[in-house]
């Protein structure tokens, strides 16, 4: 009796191990197949997708004077914006359009397939290529000294014995630090903001302020009554080469639009681009220096 219960016990055993194993089978096959498809529908435009959609997603931070939506005409603008437009049309694609994304997740959203391209003023940097293609470089972008328009002060030799200022938490404020164990500034006060910086060099709290080039220019274009100004002639010493990031899986996208910017090169087009954003030679790359070295 106990090994006929046994030999029972043995075979229920056997068949529930069996259906066990059958379900497990059936549900990781499913699991698979669902992945699969989530990953698919995740994955981001083809070259000819784009084309065939004829809409080119970007993604930026909404960041003035960069790539951002404009509140009043609620275009997407800026020296950016304007750039992949001009590449996007010569491309035959006939929209762009923006998605908003906080800047330190912009690669992530790229790589997850949300959008297309990464165009926000983005420095081309070691860490960065690890992780998407870049373009080859749009422009390059660096401090500028602030000054007053009545200002003494002609040249960068002029701001020796005086009190300069810089915005916490910048690559600026760390120059501005430079300049002072170097004896090239008296001291350097620190900021919290890029407004209260610029109304200190207005007021004369400080006789300069050293930030960013783009951001400034930008500035003085939306309000003129600050009466400051960029001091010329200067040589950046913390300049950046601006790309554009593109995922790994769309090389051809990569090189379609490197085909288009190296034609804006050529015939100007960049050049005037920039100029519209007050962005003189000091900001262009010419082609051969422009070359972005991909990991992959």
């Amino acid at each position: 009796m106990k090994k006929i219960k046994f030999s029972v016990i043995l075979k229920l055993g056997a068949t529930l191990l069996i259906s066990l194993l059958f379900l497990t089978a059936c549900s990781s096959s499913s699991s698979k197949s669902s992945s699969s498809k989530s990953s698919s529908s995740n994955s981001t435009n083809t070259l000819a997708q784009i084309k065939k959609k004829g809409v080119l997603t970007v993604g930026s931070s909404n960041d003035a004077p960069f790539a951002y939506i404009d509140s009043k005409t609620k275009k997407f603008s800026g020296v950016d914006a304007d750039i992949i437009k001009e590449i996007a049309k010569r491309m035959g694609i006939k929209k762009v359009v923006m998605k908003q994304i906080p800047f330190e997740n912009l690669i992530l959203e790229l790589n997850k397939g949300s959008i297309d391209m990464v165009t926000d003023a983005m420095y081309v940097r070691k860490d960065r290529l690890q992780k998407a293609y870049f373009t080859n470089i749009w422009y390059k972008e660096g401090e500028a000294v602030v000054i007053p328009k009545n200002s003494s002060i002609k040249s960068f030799s002029d701001l020796s014995g005086k009190v300069i200022g810089g915005q916490k938490g910048t690559a600026f404020l760390d120059l501005a630090e430079k300049w002072k164990k170097e004896g090239k500034v008296k001291d350097v006060q620190v900021y919290s903001k890029q407004t209260d910086l610029m109304l200190a060099v207005k007021t004369g709290k400080i006789a300069a302020c050293v930030t960013d080039g783009i951001v400034a220019n930008y500035t003085f274009q939306k309000d003129p009554s600050l009466n400051l100004k960029i001091l010329k002639p200067y040589q950046q010493e913390e300049t950046g080469k601006i790309g554009a990031a593109v995922s790994f899986k769309n090389k051809a996208l990569l090189n379609a639009v490197n085909k288009q910017l190296t034609a804006m090169k050529k015939d100007g087009t960049l050049k005037k681009i920039l100029a519209k954003h007050n962005l003189g030679n000091d900001y262009y790359v010419n082609v051969k220096d422009g070359i972005t070295k991909n990991v992959k």
